[in-house]
């Protein structure tokens, strides 16, 4: 799925009455010349806001970006996902991070909701919204976003005002905006899920073999 440039006018109607006056919005593509190399190797740091599943050992380091409002981001949750945890993650040959690459406002509210989770709730929720997209998400003309997210946060055990607290913390909404700058300025990613593997990027294109051969391709190295 593409980056989007324009907000939906559901999501700024609803942040509005959030209270969250300030969104981030990303400014454009970056032109031609700034877009790095895709097939070069670039350098993954890690940071404490990383959340991450399997060993730091593990001969790869993959970096998954993916927004929470984007379909095919759920579709590789729901049915690659579990391979990729048997297989790769719970064997010790992958350490997996994930990232938001919000676009829109709605994928910055769903990930400040995540924040306020306890860190073991966080891969549990993205998963929760990832299956529940027709409840909340405005790629599915959802009517009323807030009381989506609203649900999301009641089955996660947050209560409506400490959604609506996530939701308005401009400072939280500033740092995830950052990661999606970063993940285009520094791998010239603008479309999601895309992997970042070992500092190969790797966009997913919906095919489990492509996905394994790269990975096993790597594990040989």
């Amino acid at each position: 799925m593409t980056r989007k440039y324009l907000l939906v006018g559901l999501i700024v109607v609803a942040l509005i009455a959030l209270g969250a006056a300030a969104w981030f919005v990303f400014l454009g593509n970056p032109s031609e010349s700034a877009v790095p190399d895709a097939s070069a190797s670039q350098t993954v740091a890690l940071t404490p806001r990383d959340r991450t599943m399997g060993s730091p050992k593990a001969p790869i380091l993959m970096v998954e970006y993916a927004a929470p409002s984007c379909p095919h981001c759920a579709h590789f949750d729901m049915e690659f996902f579990p391979l990729l945890k048997k297989k790769y993650i719970d064997t010790g040959k992958v350490y997996y991070v994930l990232r938001v690459f919000p676009l829109n406002a709605a994928d910055v509210a769903v990930e400040s909701m995540a924040r306020c989770l306890p860190p073991d709730n966080y891969f549990q929720f993205l998963d929760l919204v990832w299956r529940n997209q027709i409840k909340w998400d405005p790629e599915f003309r959802v009517p009323d976003v807030h009381a989506g997210l609203v649900e999301m946060g009641r089955i996660a055990g947050m209560s409506a005002a400490k959604v609506d607290s996530c939701i308005a913390d401009q400072a939280e909404s500033q740092k995830i905006t950052q990661v999606g700058q970063e993940a285009t300025n520094k791998y010239g990613i603008n479309s999601v899920p895309t992997f970042v593997a070992n500092g190969q990027v790797r966009q997913f294109t919906g095919g489990w073999d492509d996905l394994q051969s790269f990975l096993d391709g790597m594990l040989k190295k």
